[in-house]
């Protein structure tokens, strides 16, 4: 029972795995121009049916409460869309000297560029018990500011704009982002009870979908003789992905732990996961728009496809150090805000007598 549990909830990880190696076996159905049509089913329905199933599945109303909480979204933002992606490309320098293929390494500054992820910083965020409210808006906000600030990211790092017209990718991003987002938003305003009511699996939906999108991508690698991944590459690339996760969880809870910083344990779990987790649900389709034609495409998407797996992974195995931590902190924080109470069975001093003038410590 604890082995089937285990797969049903690791079920879209192993899902990934499964249509690698089916592309792998026979790349013809999924590739361009082949039986899926993929440049109409999966450019546009697929990619757009994810952006509509957020916008139904998006809580508006558990946005407000934590919208005022201006310094920690600052934070997080801040760190994600502009740190994040600054510090892999000076990194990223270093590691041109190397044999590392070129294409794992501008896959690796996609990673740096991607916005939030709306689902795993929030769960793991619930688990460790920490500021849940935060790491919603800010998953949710940082996704929104993703559909205009990721595309521009990727091009001022990677220059994609010589080969991919401008204009043509921000009106395909609104096309099947933006739109559909909206128009799931204002269906769900009619049928909010239901939805409610029924709880439908969006989470599961939109995972069925990326799938189809992961399928259709390696298809188009593997149907390209001329593309060659080496192993080393892979591994290396592997040991960078866990070795910066680990890094900037760290750093993220430095910053948030300072003498003067005035986040709460509870803002703090909220901080480490969603400063350092990267969507894949918005992160492959929005590769697919701004680097349709390239046919590395799938290459630049392997390190994102490791990243979002090894978020979830070290994310699980830190919970409960984090929650120690942060259950420890919160019950130091409160015993040094409370008044000392006297030692039970300890005389109360004459002075403090109730029938004389209070104490003065």
């Amino acid at each position: 029972m604890g082995l089937l549990e285990r797969l049903r909830k690791e079920w879209f990880i192993l899902g990934i795995v499964l249509v690698i190696a089916v592309a792998r076996l026979e790349p013809g159905v999924g590739v361009k121009g082949g039986p899926l049509k993929p440049e109409i089913t999966i450019t546009y329905i697929a990619v757009s049916a994810i952006f509509f199933n957020s916008g139904l599945s998006l809580k508006t109303e558990e946005l407000t409460s934590a919208l005022m909480h201006v310094k920690l979204h600052l934070f997080v933002q801040i760190f994600t869309l502009v740190f994040f992606p600054t510090a892999i490309w000076v990194f990223l320098q270093l590691l041109s000297i190397t044999p590392i293929n070129e294409w794992l390494l501008k896959g690796l500054q996609t990673v740096g560029c991607m916005p939030p992820p709306v689902s795993s910083a929030v769960i793991l965020t619930k688990a460790v018990g920490g500021n849940e409210a935060a790491a919603i808006f800010n998953s949710a906000f940082g996704s929104f500011l993703g559909i205009v600030i990721t595309p521009l990211l990727l091009l001022l790092f990677l220059g994609s704009s010589s080969s991919v017209p401008f204009t043509s990718i921000f009106s395909q991003l609104f096309m099947t982002v933006v739109v559909p987002l909206i128009i799931g938003q204002i269906v769900r305003r009619y049928i909010k009870d239901w939805l409610e009511r029924k709880k439908p699996p969006f989470g599961a939906i939109s995972s069925c979908v990326l799938l189809m999108i992961i399928y259709t991508t390696f298809c188009d690698t593997f149907a390209n003789p001329n593309i060659d991944l080496d192993k080393f590459s892979l591994i290396i690339i592997v040991f960078i992905i866990f070795s910066v996760q680990m890094s900037f969880m760290f750093l993220t809870f430095l910053f948030s732990t300072r003498n003067n910083s005035t986040f709460t344990p509870a803002d703090t779990v909220a901080i480490i996961f969603c400063s350092t987790h990267k969507s894949l649900t918005l992160g492959i389709p929005m590769l697919k728009i701004v680097f349709a034609g390239y046919e590395h495409l799938s290459l630049i998407s392997v390190p994102l496809l490791i990243y979002h797996p090894a978020q979830i992974l070290l994310g699980s195995l830190l919970v409960p150090t984090i929650k120690s931590w942060m259950v420890s902190r919160q019950k130091a924080l409160k015993l040094t805000r409370q008044p000392k109470a006297p030692v039970k069975g300890q005389p109360i001093p004459s002075s403090c007598s109730p029938r004389k003038r209070p104490c003065i410590s």
